[in-house]
């Protein structure tokens, strides 16, 4: 069901979507989910694992090695072992290229369960007249969800309720700044970033406390649109595959050259053709540099594991070399290219600028005056529990990570705070 939401008044939301402020009956609500679907991200272009193997072959260089590969088989069969040898060495080679890049590249494929981890889990909906926590899967266009300060938006909603309410909205918009919800009717053809009405699925709140009624889940949400986007995206051929293909193009033919020349030079002084072909075929296999594939492979696995550890999901591997290759980057606006992060860099107090180390929510730094490590005083730490303390947001450590609740800048007043040993919750416990 698609509509200008944000260009509706309340009551026309309600009476288009069959729905009211007092939210939906199960009975309806289960009738709508067999219509609609679960509210969820789901995978529009599937890539098998096979393909995915297959698609490690797919290079000039790859294919050569191969039929080196086959060549020294079949010259073991008149030579002996030696060359049995070789052809091992060079399928061992191409094996180990070809699970390096499938173990990245099927990694990388899980750009989807990424995205779903963004996703709100559970949701508190009305539903039969009662407040109830339920899986944010199970929610209907329709349904009246009610929003509190750290709450992940579980899917696409048109406010009725808005009281102080503000909501990070940097996963979709790439803004930073907190943004400040309305309730009232907008224009028609508000772009999305500005429609102040509306709260989209995998933003969270700030601050504030609202209700809102779903008008659009799972892949019909805007989250979900990015989601499809992203795995319909056609790549084109990187440069770096590109460049080795030519190379490889070259080599081939120069090698061929080579066992042409060599086959009629030793045809020409009289040897046997036989002979002079294997000696041809022999120098071919030796020409081809099977460790090129390989090394290229791991420092390129190696690029997409460090990229990984800061959070990028690189899909192909040879992307890596795309971006490395890239000497401008244009953004439109601030956020893009940012984490969104607010961090306290400098502290002014007492006629003394204090700098203060260390980036984003992790409280790990220290207080530098003039270079010097500066002796936290009273005075200090009068300001900085100040700070703390007129503060609703939350700093946590869930799961080896520090998660945020509330106001970025509140959050920022509380990290620097703790990396003073000042803690929010032992503050509060001391002056309750």
């Amino acid at each position: 069901m698609e509509a200008s939401w944000h260009a509706l008044t309340v009551e026309e939301v309600c009476a288009k979507l069959g729905s009211s402020i007092q939210g939906l009956s199960s009975e309806e609500a289960s009738t709508r989910l067999v219509k609609y679907g679960f509210n969820e991200l789901i995978k529009v272009k599937p890539v098998s694992a096979l393909k995915i193997f297959v698609n490690q072959f797919k290079s000039i260089f790859v294919l050569m090695l191969i039929a080196a590969a086959l060549i020294s088989i079949i010259l073991s069969i008149q030579h002996g072992l030696e060359e049995l040898a070789d052809s091992a060495v060079i399928i061992a080679i191409v094996a180990i290229n070809a699970v390096i890049g499938f173990i990245q590249e099927y990694k990388s494929e899980k750009t989807l369960e990424a995205m779903r981890k963004l996703t709100a889990p559970k949701a508190r909906v009305l539903r039969d007249g009662e407040i109830k926590t339920l899986e944010a899967r199970l929610l209907v266009l329709g349904d009246m969800v009610l929003l509190e300060e750290g709450d992940r938006i579980p899917a696409d909603c048109r406010l009725i309720e808005a009281y102080e309410l503000k909501t990070d909205e940097a996963v979709l918009t790439g803004e930073s700044t907190p943004v400040e919800k309305i309730i009232t009717p907008l224009a028609f053809d508000t772009p999305i970033h500005d429609r102040k009405n509306m709260v989209f699925m995998a933003t969270h709140v700030v601050s504030g406390r609202g209700k809102a009624i779903v008008v659009a889940t799972g892949m019909r949400t805007e989250f979900g649109r990015i989601a499809e986007q992203v795995q319909m995206i056609e790549t084109e051929e990187p440069p770096l595959k590109i460049k080795l293909d030519k190379f490889a193009k070259k080599m081939a033919f120069l090698i061929l050259a080579l066992c042409v020349a060599i086959f009629g030079l030793e045809a020409f002084r009289g040897d046997p053709l036989l002979e002079s072909f294997m000696v041809a075929v022999t120098l071919a296999v030796s020409a081809v540099p099977e460790g090129l594939p390989a090394i290229t492979t791991v420092t390129l696995a190696l690029g997409a594991r460090n990229m990984a550890k800061r959070n990028a999901i690189v899909r192909r591997l040879a992307s890596v070399e795309t971006l490395g290759s890239a000497t401008f980057i244009c953004s439109d606006k601030t956020g893009t290219l940012t984490k969104g992060e607010m961090t306290v860099r400098r502290i002014y107090i007492g006629s003394k600028y204090i700098e203060v180390t260390g980036v984003g929510y992790e409280p790990k730094g220290t207080f530098l005056l003039n270079g010097e490590r500066y002796e936290i005083d009273d005075d200090f730490k009068l300001i900085l529990t100040a700070g703390a303390l007129c503060s609703n947001a939350e700093l946590k450590l869930v799961e080896n990570r520090w998660s945020i609740y509330g106001d970025p800048t509140e959050v920022a007043l509380l990290t620097v705070a703790a990396k003073a040993g000042l803690w929010k919750a032992d503050l509060e416990s001391k002056m309750p």
